[in-house]
């Protein structure tokens, strides 16, 4: 058994109950693919420790609050790229809780006053949002680009004297900002016709090639079974 003080980074899925209700598979599958795709990669490109996935939730350690801090938004920005083309209401949304306290190590896994505190505060926090704790605030308050919002002190369930709460009030602004210009996409198959090449050899025969690629997206735009990527977004 060892003790030693770490930065807790506690996530999980806001509305997970109602999420697993309407489709139990579909959400299973997508949170599998967050978790693999984003959030691991991201505790561990910033020298994070995973300490355990549980049902819906996350738990990791850090050396580090800044780390931590900034794991944290990298996972909420890459959310919300990856909710960018999905109805409102099948997203996944993680809200985050960091803490920095004792925590006792056994068997890998960690405990104490130091992990709850981190774990009340993923539970007061909005979907999309980052909550820290006035001890995380103190390591980043030089971070020019993090706007911190005071939220004074809170009772926490379980948890002995209030905390002073602090919300990245930056982040949740520019989440809201991705998701809202975030296109509507048609509920219908989609399709985007690449430039043919020219292998001939002559550069004047690139306007043939172009033009049988602009004569396709033309044709298939006609099918209004399907939603046709526009020419120039396929040439880029």
């Amino acid at each position: 058994m060892e003790r030693r003080l770490a930065a807790i980074f506690a996530a999980d899925v806001a509305g997970y109950s109602r999420l697993i209700g309407a489709d139990e598979e579909g959400t299973l599958m997508r949170l599998t693919s967050h978790r693999r795709e984003l959030i691991e990669p991201k505790i561990a490109e910033h020298q994070g420790r995973l300490v355990k996935t549980m049902g819906d939730g996350v738990l990791a350690e850090f050396a580090s609050p800044v780390k931590a801090v900034r794991c944290a938004i990298d996972v909420q920005h890459g959310m919300a790229a990856r909710n960018a083309d999905i109805p409102e209401g099948k997203r996944i949304e993680f809200r985050i809780g960091i803490n920095l306290g004792d925590v006792v190590v056994e068997d890998d896994d960690i405990f104490g006053d130091g992990v709850n505190v981190a774990a009340r505060l993923e539970n007061i926090a909005e979907p999309g949002a980052v909550f820290i704790s006035r001890a995380v605030r103190d390591f980043v308050t030089d971070a020019a680009e993090l706007v911190l919002e005071d939220l004074g002190e809170r009772e926490l369930k379980n948890i002995a004297k209030p905390v002073q709460v602090f919300r990245i009030a930056a982040l949740a602004q520019a989440v809201a900002a991705a998701q809202a210009r975030a296109p509507a996409v048609p509920q219908k198959p989609s399709i985007a016709v690449l430039p043919f090449t020219n292998m001939s050899g002559d550069a004047e025969q690139e306007y043939f090639s172009d033009g049988m690629t602009e004569d396709l997206i033309t044709d298939l735009s006609k099918i209004s079974a399907l939603f046709v990527i526009a020419r120039n977004s396929s040439f880029a």
